[in-house]
């Protein structure tokens, strides 16, 4: 049934408005209740809503404990709790005791420049005849650096192969200490023993013995005193790291790397980059390429075993490590790492050779203690050295123990070349040349000279009055001798020449009449002619003078020989030029030797050249000859062939060679005219290579005319004629 005859109600809120004004007020509470009403509805369901949800919810079974394990986690609990409380306290105050020390350590650090070069000792460099360097003494300190006046390259591989995290610690790593001691108890070792984990600055601080200085007088040595510097107990590694901490606060990552670039010893007596630098490559630290630097940083580890004037091969094995680390951290390219791989560092000329380590321990003995062994300063001493002549008598000496000496022999030898002055150009002290410290046997040694003397008898005679051509009979002859009986010397040959001239005595090492000229010139006499050339040890007393069985170092006998040479004049051996300091100009002390007084007339010098001369072209010393020059010298032999002797000269140089066993042992089949000679040819034809030759300033015998017979006398001449007669008929002959 339709309603639409039904009136509609109207489009507004029917309680808005009331119907009159008195029930307006009504009418709007009981809207307002409607309202809360409405939203109290609301609030109830969804808080039934939610209840429903709870409902639906599975209900949690309580769960009940073990008692047993409840208890020990209960004790677990508490003493965790413990624990913690006492660590942090104690975290705490270890903290503070930490930076108490760091502080205290802070205040005692002294100024950067006081820290840069800490050796007890200086250094001694050895400069030759023509200002090159050829050897180095003490602890070599070539002047402080800075990380920002060396190499790039050498920072760089110092940093790649000691720290990587130099730049980002603060003085210890603990990452580096915790993969140390992994390493060490890896390899079965303590885990303090071996690897340390130190950063630089540790390292530095080590270096610098934690502060402590060196006290001669409460260390045994200074060995003990580096030695307990370099200890690793754990109070020390702790003493250590506090120290290292002080350093970080008190200079910068550059000044703590100058430190230790200056203070780090790099093998060979180098202490500092520019010492080392300097010692094997010839040049100044800021100019260290990358295969030097590779080089150099890799000695830092081991410094003595890895030197590459030790074992060069292993040097640069150790140095292509280094530049591999370089490249891993982004300081070299690949291209740059391969390419200083394979063109690695080499050593300078000077540190290749390692030439002169006799000499240099010679020279070093010739100065003044303060300036060479014990200096605290940086000395550089000029000296006479020739690498060429050094190299010529090395390489003669090795020639003829390659060629001549049978494999195995233990028989040693010395060589000293020197000028007519007495400056020594060239030194071997034994059969192994690369040395330093080593006994020098040209120095050192004292031995027999056996008839290596001779020439100073015949010195003493002609400088009495006699001449080349004098005359002495060689036949059996015989001494009583107080205290030891009859003496009867014999010639190496047990033969007799019979009426013999001085030279022919001498060329053929006669022994019966060198002790005869001996007697008739004065024993004292030939002992202090011998003296005045240099000789300085103690001479025989008895008539075995004359046939050399005093003792005496081969750089006397070629010293005295040297005094030959020059006209008669004595010698004294030198190497020593002068001696000043490092940054110096004006030397302290200059020569030490040369020529000195004039022992016998230059006439009479002279014709013992000619007699000397003769004893190589015709006598026993054959087989020193040079072809085109002038030789002339003296072999000698002592008794059971202890010892073997060839000292000579030309008009250039004169040249000693000594060979034995050091233990006396007698040589077999070896005589001064053998061996000795031919050590000596080899040696100075390498000397004279290149030279012009230029005779000896030796006498030259004029013809003599025959001499007239003899007058007859006239028997009336009466008794006094017959007896002058007589007489000149004996002595007349002799000049």
């Amino acid at each position: 049934m339709s309603d639409s005859g039904r009136r509609k109600p109207p489009l507004v809120a029917e309680r808005r408005y009331g119907k009159s004004a008195g029930s307006s007020t009504g009418k709007a509470s009981a809207g307002a209740k409607r309202r809360t009403s409405k939203a109290a509805a609301k609030k109830t369901a969804k808080t039934n809503k939610t209840a429903r949800k709870r409902r639906a919810a599975p209900k949690r079974k309580k769960t009940n404990r073990n008692p047993i394990v409840a208890f020990f986690m209960g004790i677990f609990g508490w003493i965790w709790r413990v624990i913690w409380a006492f660590t942090w306290r104690i975290g705490l105050v270890v903290g503070l005791v930490i930076g108490m020390g760091v502080g205290y350590v802070y205040l005692t650090l002294p100024d950067l420049d006081e820290l840069l070069d800490g050796r007890a000792r200086g250094s001694v460099t050895l400069l030759d005849r023509d200002d090159q360097v050829f050897a180095w003494r003490g602890d070599q300190f070539g002047g402080a650096v800075t990380s920002d006046t060396v190499s790039e390259h050498l920072k760089n591989a110092v940093v790649a192969t000691e720290d990587k995290r130099f730049y980002r610690h603060f003085g210890v790593s603990p990452r580096g200490v915790a993969s140390a001691v992994r390493i060490n108890l890896r390899e079965g070792r303590g885990p303090l023993s071996g690897h340390g984990g130190s950063t630089i600055t540790q390292q530095t601080a080590k270096l610098l013995c934690l502060g402590e200085p060196y006290d001669a007088n409460e260390w045994e040595s200074e060995a003990a005193y580096v030695q307990d510097c370099r200890q690793g107990s754990l109070w020390r590694k702790v003493k250590e790291a506090i120290y290292a901490m002080a350093m970080e606060a008190k200079y910068t990552k550059g000044e703590i790397l100058s430190i230790y670039l200056n203070r780090a010893y790099m093998g060979g007596g180098a202490y500092g980059a520019e010492a080392a630098t300097q010692r094997y490559f010839g040049k100044p630290a800021a100019n260290a390429n990358p295969a030097e630097a590779a080089m150099l940083a890799g000695l830092l580890t081991k410094p003595s075993t890895l030197a590459p004037t030790a074992n060069l091969k292993r040097s640069q094995d150790r140095a292509a490590t280094v530049l591999r680390l370089m490249n891993e951290q982004r300081y070299l390219s690949d291209e740059e790492t391969a390419k200083w791989q394979a063109n690695p560092a080499t050593l300078s000329q000077a540190a290749k050779e390692s030439a002169g380590g006799y000499y240099a321990d010679w020279v070093m003995s010739t100065g003044p203690e303060f300036f060479t062994r014990n200096t605290t300063e940086d000395v550089i001493l000029k000296t006479t050295f020739d690498g060429r002549i050094q190299t010529a008598a090395e390489e003669g000496l090795q020639w003829v123990f390659e060629n001549k000496v049978r494999e195995g022999s233990k028989a040693q030898a010395a060589i000293v070349v020197m000028s007519a002055d007495g400056a020594v150009r060239a030194m071997v002290g034994g059969r192994q040349t690369k040395v330093s410290g080593a006994f020098n046997r040209a120095t050192q040694a004292k031995r027999q000279t056996g008839s290596a003397f001779k020439p100073f008898v015949y010195a003493t005679a002609l400088e009495r009055g006699g001449h080349y051509d004098d005359r002495v009979e060689d036949a059996p002859y015989c001494q009583n001798i107080p205290g030891s009986g009859e003496w009867c010397p014999k010639n190496y040959t047990g033969k007799y020449y019979g009426d013999v001239s001085l030279t022919f005595a001498l060329m053929n090492s006669l022994n019966i009449p060198a002790v005869k000229v001996s007697e008739k010139a004065g024993r004292e006499n030939v002992r202090t002619v011998a003296e005045m050339f240099g000789i300085e040890s103690d001479l025989a007393a008895g008539p075995a003078l004359a046939l050399g069985a005093s003792e005496s170092s081969l750089l006397e006998m070629t010293g005295a020989y040297a005094g030959i040479l020059n006209g008669g004049s004595s010698v004294t051996p030198y190497g020593l030029v002068e001696l000043r300091l490092l940054g110096d100009d004006a030397p302290l002390m200059g020569t030490g030797g040369g020529i000195g007084e004039r022992v016998i007339p230059d006439a009479a010098a002279r014709e013992l050249i000619w007699m000397m001369e003769k004893v190589v072209s015709e006598g026993t010393g054959g087989r020193a000859k040079i072809d085109g020059w002038q030789v002339a010298g003296k072999t000698g032999t002592t008794q059971a062939a202890r010892d073997a002797w060839f000292i000579g000269f030309t008009n250039e140089y004169v040249a000693g060679v000594w060979m034995g066993y050091d233990d006396n042992t007698p040589l077999t089949g070896v005589t001064g005219g053998g061996l000795p000679a031919e050590i000596w040819r080899e040696t100075m034809l390498r000397v004279h290579d290149g030279l012009e030759p230029r005779p000896l300033p030796a006498f030259v015998p004029k013809p003599q005319a025959p001499k007239a017979q003899p007058r007859q006398k006239k028997k009336q001449g009466g008794l006094e004629d017959v007896v002058n007669g007589i007489l000149n008929d004996i002595f007349g002959g002799n000049n």
